[in-house]
């Protein structure tokens, strides 16, 4: 697995900003944890496959997930999940 940032398949970095109405959104790179926040006994997730941030939120599709999930970006780069989506689009406009 590459640490290079990538986009999701199908969507340039100009799409994903006018429909999340985030004019700085940026991918970043993958080689970070991410955590989710509703289990706190075993909260890592897999390794991130790409990773979308829009100023202090996140979005992350995991190595072998389809679901994109939803956190915050912490001061160590780690990113913080709470919600997941199935639909790319749909997690976009959930920001």
């Amino acid at each position: 697995m590459t640490d290079a940032p990538l986009l999701p398949t199908g969507w340039t970095l100009q799409r994903i900003r006018d429909v999340s109405g985030d004019h700085e959104a940026i991918p970043l790179r993958t080689n970070r944890t991410v955590t989710w926040s509703a289990a706190p006994e075993d909260p890592e997730l897999a390794p991130p496959a790409i990773v979308l941030g829009f100023h202090d939120l996140c979005l992350v599709q995991l190595v072998d997930d389809t679901d994109w999930y939803m956190g915050s970006l912490n001061d160590d780069g780690s990113v913080g999940c709470w919600a997941t989506y199935g639909d790319f689009y749909q997690a976009l406009r959930g920001l």
